[in-house]
């Protein structure tokens, strides 16, 4: 049996109906994001853009991203995580366009900006809803909402791709992407959708004891020490995502001679292996619980980052990077769960610093590889976000459910809360 359901019945309508808007949630935000990072070099080119700039120009947007998820923080208190969502996520389709239309630098400053601090509140609002509804439903379905995002992001490297192939401008690729994705975003958001933290929508009892309770949490500091341990698995995790996601063609393209068209493989395999690994994740959760899982992926994304480091060939490179999909799929999902277990009264200012740490660690990535592959190869480059992947090992334990958190009933001989 699992926590919240009727016996045999399954999860409520309503909760059902939750899941599949938010996961529509993530799979349009992996659409969105995956145009805008896959069209960098047409961004470049439709501004001219230097290379001296664009580094700087790129940096901006996760460090904005960080502000809006901090300041998600405070509107989720005061409006909750739904309606930021059902706001921001429109709003991240019209920026995402602003970029596509504007021909000046101070255009694209203005655009990429704003799609930084709507994005930042966007990815803490989603996970805030993500982490309530999983409390409810009793068993690990995080994993399935960044599946979603994955599948939105190869989705959205393929419509790139196509636009390339067809000589379409960013006018008509952004223009054409925004026009189709905000609608469904306003409609994913119009969805019943139950509030993040666990917030009941049953009675005016139950509606009466979540506000109070919201509002103890708001006026009380929320301590910063327990989740920094899940805050360094969180960066060390986007470090390792970083590296593949800037490096990856250019180490099989620079360091094993291979020609860009099989490089691009390097990439896909790992988007593929993070879509499976997330799309079964939920299931291993379920059956080994977080820690081993967390603790397995850690281990197997340091031998994808070694198989990639000391490949002879191409092959056996798109070989280590797809490995590396499968061992860091799980980390960061579980990252958000273990921060809403570990402060569940404060479980929506858990994740949005949680979150933050996801831009912390894309910003170190790309140049801590990037410093090291200059001074040396990107061989030894790949050297460094392999051991900071094997320091997850050590921290793995914290993402265990504390024992006085499960629920009496789930404490009882036979019932558990993952069934």
């Amino acid at each position: 049996m699992r926590i919240g359901t009727a016996p045999g019945t399954g999860a409520p309508p309503r909760l059902r109906a939750g899941r599949a808007a938010l996961a529509a949630s993530f799979l349009l935000q992996g659409v969105t994001f995956a145009l805008l990072v896959t069209c960098i070099p047409e961004l470049q080119d439709q501004y001219g853009l230097s290379d001296a700039l664009l580094p700087v120009f790129l940096a901006a947007v996760p460090i904005l991203a960080g502000a809006g998820s901090i300041v998600s923080e405070q509107l989720v208190r005061r409006t909750g995580a739904r309606a930021v969502l059902r706001v921001v996520q429109p709003a991240v389709c019209l920026s995402l366009a602003g970029a596509g239309f504007g021909r000046t630098l101070w255009q694209l400053a203005l655009a990429l900006g704003v799609f930084g601090l709507l994005v930042g509140a966007l990815d803490a609002s989603m996970n805030m809803l993500g982490v309530g509804l999983q409390r409810r439903y009793g068993r690990s379905i995080m994993l399935g909402f960044h599946a979603a995002f994955s599948l939105g992001g190869i989705l959205g490297t393929v419509v790139t791709g196509l636009g390339s192939h067809y000589h379409l401008g960013l006018p008509v690729l952004f223009g054409t992407a925004a026009a189709v994705i905000a609608p469904l975003a306003v409609l994913a958001g119009t969805l019943p959708q139950p509030s993040a933290g666990g917030t009941p929508t049953a009675g005016p009892a139950e509606l009466g004891d979540a506000v109070r309770e919201a509002a103890e949490a708001a006026a009380r500091a929320v301590p910063w020490r327990p989740l920094l341990p899940l805050c360094l698995a969180m960066a060390f995790a986007y470090i390792a995502d970083a590296s593949v996601s800037n490096y990856s063609v250019k180490y099989l393209t620079d360091g094993l001679g291979s020609p860009e068209d099989v490089a691009k493989l390097s990439y896909l395999g790992y988007m593929v292996a993070m879509l499976l690994g997330r799309a079964l994740g939920d299931r291993a959760v379920q059956r080994w619980g977080a820690v081993p899982v967390v603790r397995g992926g850690a281990a197997l994304a340091a031998l994808g980052f070694a198989i990639a480091a000391a490949a002879p060939a191409a092959w056996a490179g798109i070989t280590g990077f797809t490995v590396l999909g499968f061992g860091i799929c799980a980390i960061i999902p579980q990252v958000f769960a273990a921060g809403g277990r570990l402060l569940p009264a404060d479980s929506d200012a858990a994740v949005a610093r949680l979150n933050l740490f996801n831009y912390v660690g894309f910003l170190i990535g790309s140049p801590l590889v990037g410093a090291i592959a200059d001074a040396s190869s990107y061989r030894w480059a790949l050297l460094a976000p392999m051991l900071l992947v094997l320091a997850v090992l050590p921290l793995a334990d914290r993402f265990a459910p504390a024992p006085a958190l499960v629920p009496a009933r789930a404490r009882r001989p036979g019932l558990t809360a993952d069934g």
